[in-house]
């Protein structure tokens, strides 16, 4: 771990922070089309810094939820983060100069079959609402003027309303497949969700040569891929 801390930290190299999963694999394109291959599967290594072809540029393995924070305080040069992940963090310190258009879904509002939701909603009305996007969900409830009691989940949103611990839940949905097999409907869609580029704005004025051709590699890709 000392080893590739010290890797990390190393001002020769580029770092990029990546979440395992969809995320990942759908950015190994736009790295192809930059001439970067990754050359270990972090689905398989337990490496959390990744080697490359190329030796000035390592991946860091890390929570979705943490790339932001990683690369706002510098522990990675640039990143991929999903827009949930970043409404949630707020994108201070961040540039953001790509919507990469991968890992695209949207985030949602869901209830159980059978809730009345239209009624819940009324203005002046109070709702019990799980989710692990907090910040979303406040926001949108306040803009339609309904008060919410906000429960943190980090995990199996679809549990709550069955068992009553709230009327609905705000998450992420790409194809309902598990809402409806778990009784649930989406009611509401908030906003479409893809993934953008995050840049750490001391490394863009410090490392910008060394950077432009990979963001500019990464715009091209995504652009041909809408």
């Amino acid at each position: 771990m000392n080893t590739q801390a010290s890797q990390a930290a190393d001002s020769s190299q580029l770092i990029l922070a990546l979440s395992k999963g969809r995320i990942f694999e759908d950015t190994l394109p736009l790295l192809a089309a930059a001439g970067i291959t990754v050359t270990e599967n972090p689905e398989t290594s337990r490496k959390l810094i990744l080697p490359t072809n190329d030796p000035n540029v390592r991946v860091l393995i890390v929570r979705a939820s943490d790339v932001p924070t990683y690369v706002q305080h510098g522990a990675a040069d640039f990143g991929v983060a999903g827009k949930d992940v970043l409404f949630e963090h707020g994108g201070e310190g961040l540039y953001q100069p790509i919507d990469l258009n991968i890992a695209r879904c949207r985030m949602s509002v869901a209830v159980k079959a059978g809730f009345d939701y239209e009624t819940a909603v009324r203005q002046g009305a109070r709702l019990r609402v799980a989710t692990k996007f907090t910040e979303m969900a406040r926001q949108h409830f306040a803009k339609k003027g309904v008060h919410v009691d906000l429960i943190k989940l980090y995990g199996s949103m679809e549990l709550a309303p069955l068992v009553g611990l709230s009327d609905a839940i705000v998450d992420l949905v790409s194809t309902g497949s598990t809402l409806r097999a778990n009784n649930l409907v989406e009611v509401e869609e908030i906003m479409d969700i893809s993934s953008r580029l995050v840049v750490n704005q001391a490394a863009l004025k410090l490392k910008r040569a060394r950077l432009q051709p990979i963001l500019a590699a990464f715009e091209r890709a995504s652009a041909q891929a809408k």
